[in-house]
């Protein structure tokens, strides 16, 4: 958002409002004025058909005088503010209420001709210069006996329509300038509810793509920009998270490679400066295997996590034995178990349990959970792996009754690199990422797996699997 949008936002409004001021002034004047001459022509008009039938009719009637008729309408075209005519078949304009009565004297209207309003009742202008000024005017015929006698002829300055119309458009000038005002209140609930946290949400979104990804957007509303912010935070706080872990995996592999690199290294040095005698050279020729063997372990784990990031957590699900592959993977820990006098016991449900998953990837689960057992077991204890059904599920568990996990470190076993107490060395040179392995497996396999620890009295590691599918 460029920091002149809200500029421009306020410059449309004020042209909008301007916009409307000059079409109220203009559009709106003639659409009032036109309604106004519409309104008054009628009037006048009904008022001029009134008089034409009765003040006119009684004078060519003879039932009343000239005088009479206009002193009567004197009175009318004052109370009117107009002025009102008789003027005969002739053209001759017998009186004008704004001038003295003359009956002798009548003028003649040379240019006056009714039918030039054809289907109007009414015309404006200055009545073939006769007047001074713009002038409303409207004309009704007097009829008697079937024919037309004269006309009666209401004039009114057209000025008294611009006034009236002056006072409506102050009216409407006054409704509109409430209107904007009030119509502020939208702009003022603009720039706090949207401009304001649109900002916040600019800047956090800044500082943001400058790597500090610890700043919170400080908007705490219930609309949509506060969900945006929330929203927001919460991806700087995963991306954050995101980055510490990297930051710490990268630590991690760092020391994992560094010591058997480290060792590698003095060892082989050792031998080509001659500090260890051929008699020794094979004990470390062990060593370095050993610590090869470790690095290529290492690297194979990491590859085995990297698959699941990367494809999408691909499965090969197939049926299969699972008191089968419990019996092969067991049997491959035989030499470890016989140097430690570790015995493991196999407590298998039924001659044959069929499961539904992905052989390949369960049997490095049994291998990771039983070899994690082996490590952490005492001599001349025992481990024990069961197999279950219950509510449709198979659980399979590996039990040891080794060193046990401290409460502090349960919730973090299943972390990349994890080695409860690795300060304490013996036989536990893993790479902490076969529980890792176990969780990321098992979550493909949309299972569940728990671990139930004493310290001082052992583990156990329990998971399901799908039976198959019928």
């Amino acid at each position: 958002m460029r920091r002149s949008l809200y500029v421009k936002f306020v410059v449309a409004y004020v042209l909008v409002a301007i916009l409307g001021f000059l079409l109220i002034s203009t559009v709106g004047s003639r659409m009032i004025e036109k309604q106004l001459v519409r309104e008054t022509g009628g009037d006048l008009y009904r008022e001029a058909s009134a008089v034409a039938e009765s003040h006119g009719t009684l004078y060519y009637g003879s039932q009343t005088s000239i005088e009479s008729l206009y002193s009567n309408l004197s009175v009318l075209a004052s109370y009117q503010d107009s002025t009102i005519w008789l003027v005969n078949a002739g053209n001759r304009l017998l009186l004008s209420t704004d001038e003295p009565l003359d009956a002798e004297d009548a003028p003649l209207l040379e240019d006056f001709d009714p039918a030039v309003l054809g289907n109007s009742y009414y015309t404006i202008g200055a009545f073939d210069a006769y007047f001074s000024e713009k002038m409303l005017s409207v004309l009704a015929p007097i009829t008697q006996n079937m024919s037309i006698r004269g006309y009666i002829v209401i004039h009114t300055p057209m000025s008294q329509i611009y006034l009236h119309r002056e006072e409506v458009l102050k009216q409407v000038y006054l409704i509109a300038l409430m209107l904007f005002l009030l119509s502020l209140l939208i702009l003022l609930m603009f720039t706090f509810t949207v401009y304001r946290p649109l900002k916040q949400i600019t800047r956090g979104a800044a500082e943001y793509a400058s790597g500090h990804l610890d700043y919170e957007i400080p908007v705490q509303s219930e609309d949509e920009m506060g969900y945006l912010a929330t929203t927001l935070n919460y991806m700087s706080d995963e991306l954050n998270k995101t980055g510490e872990d990297q930051r710490t995996f990268i630590a991690n592999v760092s020391h994992d490679f560094r010591s058997p690199l480290t060792s590698i290294k003095g060892y082989l040095e050792a031998f080509l400066d001659g500090t260890i005698p051929p008699e020794m050279q094979e004990k470390y020729l062990k060593i370095l295997l050993f610590e090869t063997e470790r690095l290529s372990k290492l690297t194979q784990n990491l590859l085995s996590l990297n698959n699941f990031d990367s494809k999408g957590r691909m499965l090969n699900l197939t049926e299969f034995d699972i008191n089968d592959v419990i019996k092969n993977t067991a049997a491959t820990f035989e030499g470890t178990c016989r140097s430690k006098k570790i015995t493991i016991q196999l407590l298998l449900l039924g001659d044959s349990l069929p499961v539904y998953a992905d052989m390949g990837k369960i049997q490095q689960v049994l291998y990771n959970l039983i070899d994690n057992a082996i490590k952490f077991s005492f001599r001349d204890s025992t481990i024990t792996v069961e197999t279950a059904e219950r509510h449709g599920k198979v659980f399979v568990s590996v039990k040891d009754t080794g060193e046990g996990i401290s409460r502090e470190s349960l919730p973090k076993i299943w972390d990349r690199f994890y080695k409860e107490d690795s300060s304490r060395g013996k036989d536990r040179k893993g790479t902490g990422l076969g529980l890792a392995i176990v969780k990321e497996i098992i979550t493909a396999h949309s299972q569940n797996i728990n671990v139930i620890s004493t310290q001082g009295a052992g583990s156990e590691f329990i998971f399901t699997l799908d039976k198959p599918r019928r």
